[in-house]
């Protein structure tokens, strides 16, 4: 059949779910009546022939089961049977729209930019189909306003910033201007971090396989270099992932651990399925009340973990953001001993490694 005919014939479909269904299980009826009378008329028992005049009557054959009851029977079947079979093709015919809107949502918190949905079908599919796209659009003005945003942001506050480091450089005193200097770098880290959590760390960076044990190693290495302990256990395969944004959220974690904790201990654990990475510190921990709130952005929880220690409350909301991201998660826990544990899970599922 062509396609002309095709969209022909779907045009003379009712236009609606109900109008759709109701003549689907209008036209099941129709045919399982037709069916089930022809059948009972072809398999009806034939008339035995009358016996030819003057021949002595013979014994009637014992009575079989009544016709009519088979019949009946054969009858009841043969309805059911089609409805149920009109009731399967009716749900799939029906369920195929909503398959498609759902499959559409899933896809879009991992591309924004996808193609708008088709909008086709009945009434309701059409009408879904329409609010599915006006909010990916108006999503989509949002982010560009967003990015708009934050650029105009980062030049308006870089700016300045550069002016007033180079007039600390001018001052006289050796510590005047070390502590001007201090507080220029303390700003400029806090407007990266900021503007690093609005514009999305993560944000328009491919996925490509990672040595995820070489980037943890590196980090470690780089701790090293600074004077803290950071060890490192445990073996893990090659993972598909942002490379970048994976960094910055593993460097987090160590970041924090060795800031409240003095060193870091991370294992890592590698199922096949999944990846399991461990940041344990031995810190003061946190009370259980507080395990939830430190990802909020810019919260901070008292006692060791506040201003004086150094980061402005985004690090482990950057750093959970970027686990979801990545389809896995980052939970905290208080060690057993003391000190915090910061368990980050990555799933390899579709991995990149496998295409």
């Amino acid at each position: 059949m062509s396609a002309a005919r095709l969209g022909a014939l779907a045009r003379g479909l009712p236009d609606t779910l109900f109008g759709r269904l109701a003549l689907l299980l209008a036209a099941a009826v129709l045919v399982s009546h037709v069916l089930a009378l022809t059948l009972m008329f072809e398999l009806r028992p034939a008339r035995p022939a009358p016996p030819p005049p003057g021949a002595h009557a013979m014994a009637a054959p014992p009575p079989g089961p009544p016709a009519l009851h088979a019949g009946l029977l054969l009858d009841i079947g043969v309805r059911l049977g089609v409805l149920l079979l009109a009731a399967w093709v009716a749900a799939r015919w029906l369920a195929r729209p909503i398959d498609r809107l759902a499959a559409a949502a899933r896809e879009l918190g991992g591309d924004i930019a996808r193609a708008p949905l088709p909008e086709d079908g009945t009434r309701e599919c059409r009408e879904a189909s329409r609010v599915f796209n006006q909010m990916q659009a108006r999503i989509r003005r949002q982010l560009q306003d967003r990015d708009r945003f934050v650029a105009a942001v980062s030049h308006d506050l870089r700016t300045p910033l550069t002016r007033l480091r180079l007039r600390a450089e001018a001052l006289p005193g050796d510590a005047e201007r070390a502590r001007f200097t201090r507080d220029i770098a303390e700003m400029d880290a806090m407007i990266g971090a900021t503007l690093d959590h609005l514009r999305g760390v993560a944000a328009g960076e491919p996925m490509a396989p990672l040595d995820l044990q070489a980037l943890v190693q590196s980090l470690a290495d780089d701790e090293a270099d600074c004077g803290h302990a950071v060890q490192v256990a445990g073996r893990s395969g090659p993972l598909p992932a942002q490379a970048g944004a994976l960094r910055r959220c593993i460097a987090n974690l160590i970041g924090n651990a060795v800031r409240y904790g003095g060193g870091a201990e991370v294992t890592l654990a590698d199922d096949g399925a999944r990846v399991r990475i461990a940041v344990r510190d031995h810190g003061p921990g946190l009370p259980e009340a507080e395990l939830d709130r430190v990802f909020e952005p810019f919260y901070r929880a008292e006692g060791s973990r506040n201003r004086q220690s150094g980061g402005v409350g985004l690090g482990l909301s950057i750093a959970r953001d970027i686990a979801e991201r990545h389809g896995g998660s980052l939970q905290l826990h208080n060690a057993e001993g003391g000190g915090l544990r910061a368990m980050l899970v990555l799933p390899r599922a579709n991995s990149l490694l496998n295409e």
